[in-house]
């Protein structure tokens, strides 16, 4: 029986490569000359640090510039609310990876409310999609490729 895994996953050696690149293009820019800002990955989050509120979000417009061209869809950031210090300004990106339990219900709610002929099953942090038919499958991709779920979803493990 055809079955396929919806997962969301993150490629996070490409998220090092693109925070690294927009560390280089920091401190290129003319605009943040002589300015103390920076851009740090510490495990799960992107940490951002600048003088003042408008610099921050220079910084996130950059870093998300950088994210979108290695290919990272920008819907697994998570903004957290900026610091904003007297002489400082902070904001946290939190990197979000995994479907957790109320998006997989929405998923499978989604998959059993458009009639197609396959089952959903949750499976942790993964949706297992099981179909008599490739086509139904295929269908049931085309379908989620069109929904509005807050994450980026991949298929894998598709068998025949």
């Amino acid at each position: 029986m055809p079955s396929f895994d919806i997962v969301s996953e993150l490629d996070k050696h490409e998220v090092t490569n693109a925070v690294d690149q927009a560390k280089r293009e920091l401190e290129t820019r003319y605009d943040f000359k002589g300015v103390a800002a920076s851009i740090e990955q510490k495990g799960e989050s992107i940490m951002l640090e600048a003088e003042v509120d408008f610099q921050l979000r220079q910084l996130i417009d950059i870093i998300y510039a950088k994210l979108v061209a290695r290919k990272i869809d920008i819907k697994c950031i998570e903004e957290k609310d900026p610091d904003l210090t007297g002489v400082k300004a902070r904001q946290e990106l939190v990197l979000k990876q995994g479907l957790d339990q109320p998006i997989c219900k929405k998923i499978t709610k989604l998959i059993k409310e458009s009639k197609l002929k396959v089952q959903a099953q949750i499976q942790g942090e993964k949706v297992r999609v099981t179909g008599k038919k490739r086509d139904d499958l295929q269908q049931t991709m085309a379908l989620l490729k069109d929904s509005d779920i807050d994450m980026p979803l991949q298929y894998n493990n598709f068998r025949d």
